[in-house]
């Protein structure tokens, strides 16, 4: 299936192999105005984003086969999807899995259960991340080219 988002609302891709995370993630981010495409694995996700190029991509850690963390990197390789914000929701509160979350590319880490209100403030955040990032290239690129 080819998705694409003619709506103005930010697309995100939720990724757990967990059903029930899965609709509950889906049913709060739905509330709030997002478009949701939920995956319960890695490699339909991996296609699904790169077919699809998602806003944000919201994933768990422990995905059965595939880790959360190798997908990123995976997606972090691709032109297209480098800057494509990814936010772990995970039950694993192990040191080491934090920061290798970061390391990889995740822009926040979530616990599980989560509290839907501060899912919401860092969705929010994530999604504004690439618009700041821009914002702010495009401003250093016209200031060096009016000093040149």
């Amino acid at each position: 299936m080819v998705y694409t988002n003619t709506n103005k609302q930010p697309l995100v891709l939720v990724v757990d192999d967990e059903v029930e995370i899965l609709g509950e993630v889906a049913t709060v981010l739905a509330g709030a105005g997002y478009v949701c495409q939920c995956c319960n694995n890695a490699e339909d996700a991996l296609r699904f984003a790169e077919a699809n190029t998602p806003d944000l991509i919201l994933s768990d850690i422990n995905l059965g086969g595939h880790s959360g963390l190798r997908m990123c990197e995976e997606l972090k390789k691709q032109s297209h999807l480098r800057d494509v914000p990814v936010m772990f929701l995970s039950g694993a509160q192990i040191p080491d899995i934090i920061r290798r979350s970061h390391a990889v590319g995740g822009a926040y880490y979530l616990r599980k259960p989560f509290d839907p209100e501060v899912l919401l403030e860092l969705v929010d955040k994530a999604l504004w991340m690439p618009h700041l990032v821009r914002s702010h290239e495009q401003v250093a690129e016209a200031a060096l080219h009016a000093t040149n």
